[in-house]
């Protein structure tokens, strides 16, 4: 989300920063059905394996589980149906294009609401090899024996 932008988030996808570099991120609106607003507004969000595909022009997102609302009886949702992204008929393009490179997909990293609305933040992400994934790893657990070393150092 760029910066200035308040938002309530909802749900993250951490892994997709594990699978992917990420080079590029678009705000979506999402259409919702009946009692999906109110599943997102409990939290009630799982975007652990799912992704967005690119179809005759609009760009519709797969397995994001929002689980049924408690008290919704009949006028409930099926979980994991498709749903389409709002996006601009230049995004959409965009992503047409940097998608029919080798390697490139577009990958929802989070939910959220921004005045009253439901958003999610895609981005356009190239598959992580396994030596990528090592790297980043070694990196991390390198940062934190850095920034522990310093705390230890402070306290005395």
């Amino acid at each position: 989300m760029p910066k200035g932008q308040q938002g309530n988030v909802i749900a993250r996808n951490k892994k997709a920063n594990h699978d992917f570099f990420i080079e590029d991120t678009f705000e979506a609106g999402i259409v919702l059905q009946g009692t999906e607003i109110k599943s997102i507004r409990a939290g009630r969000v799982n975007m652990k394996d799912s992704f967005a595909r690119v179809k005759n022009g609009e760009v519709f997102l797969h397995n994001l589980h929002i689980s049924p609302y408690e008290q919704g009886n009949q006028f409930n949702h099926e979980p994991t149906r498709m749903r389409k992204l709002l996006l601009h008929k230049k995004e959409i393009n965009r992503l047409i294009g940097e998608t029919q490179q080798q390697g490139y997909s577009i990958v929802p990293l989070k939910m959220y609401i921004k005045n009253g609305v439901a958003k999610v933040l895609i981005g356009l992400g190239k598959g992580k090899k396994k030596y990528d994934k090592r790297e980043d790893l070694k990196r991390k657990q390198a940062k934190r024996d850095i920034d522990r070393a310093v705390k230890d150092s402070l306290k005395r």
